[in-house]
């Protein structure tokens, strides 16, 4: 089995990560059109990286304007099988300050555009298991390199998936608050549901920025806000993820490299042709 690569996906204030060697820029066209931005590979900590700013460089893209689909495919057809995604998100609940990370262990989906967060259709129907929707093995990992950097980091919580660009009002602060939900954000469901149909091991690192609206001592959230705790955010990240990264294995065996495994309900004989050369690195164990 061929060794796996790691992507990283940055998020607000993280568009290039320090350390990385031998950095070349890809620019690759999936199926499903371009990705964000030009892809960067290079070696961090031994290892082969691929980084992929979620917004494009500059931070010129909404969060209901990605391409969620043509970043997940592009990493996977370059062997990624391990993703981090970094992301900023502001808190629901008293315990998680600005500056602390939570690597969410659920999602809670808001979104509008729910058909663009698979790869399916077109003749081929899978339902992936999306109970536990990010990677315990590579939460812990991270968790463990977060508490050794000096942070202070929440293993598992609630993400609920906003649309934006505009942040919440305060009735729909308080609703998310009340419901138990941990910490609110705006991109990282589809990541999640595209990475376990393209059989890659997901995370999130969360960065608290804020305490969304809805507490009534604190100011509403604004861009301007969020901006300084963004930069202490982006070494944090940085940082972490140099630790990280060497401890990831080689060889993708983990369940969430088979997630496919039970999960079509279309029998092989039916698949369209032109689906499955869509769909190409996706189905190439299968086919």
């Amino acid at each position: 089995m061929q060794s796996a690569h790691i992507g990283i996906i940055g998020g607000s204030g993280l568009y290039q990560i320090e350390g990385v060697t031998e950095a070349t820029e890809l620019r690759v066209e999936t199926p499903w059109g371009s990705p964000s931005d030009l892809i960067v590979r290079g070696k961090l900590a031994g290892r082969t990286v691929f980084f992929l700013p979620r917004h494009g460089r500059g931070h010129r893209i909404l969060p209901t304007e990605i391409n969620h689909r043509a970043n997940i495919y592009a990493l996977r057809s370059l062997g990624v099988r391990w993703i981090i995604a970094v992301s900023a998100v502001g808190s629901l609940q008293p315990q998680y300050e600005p500056r602390h990370i939570v690597l969410p262990d659920q999602f809670y989906d808001r979104t509008s555009r729910r058909r663009e967060h698979t790869f399916f259709g077109d003749g081929i129907v899978a339902h992936i298991a999306f109970a536990d929707p990010t990677s315990a093995l590579l939460r812990g990992l991270i968790a463990d390199a977060a508490r050794e950097h000096g942070a202070v980091v929440h293993n598992g919580g609630t993400y609920v998936n906003m649309d934006g660009p505009a942040f919440s009002t305060r009735a729909e602060s308080e609703t998310n608050r009340r419901l138990g939900f941990d910490v609110i954000g705006m991109t990282n469901l589809g990541e999640a549901k595209l990475a376990r149909e393209a059989e890659i091991a997901f995370a999130t690192l969360s960065m608290v920025t804020d305490y969304d609206c809805w507490r009534a001592d604190e100011e509403p959230v604004t861009a301007q806000t969020v901006i300084s705790h963004l930069v202490h955010n982006a070494a944090t990240a940085k940082e972490i993820l140099a630790r990280v990264i060497p401890r990831l294995p080689t060889v993708p065996d983990w369940p969430d490299h088979r997630a496919l495994d039970n999960a079509f309900a279309t029998d092989q004989a039916l698949w369209p042709r032109e689906t499955v050369q869509k769909m190409g690195v996706l189905l190439e164990r299968f086919c």
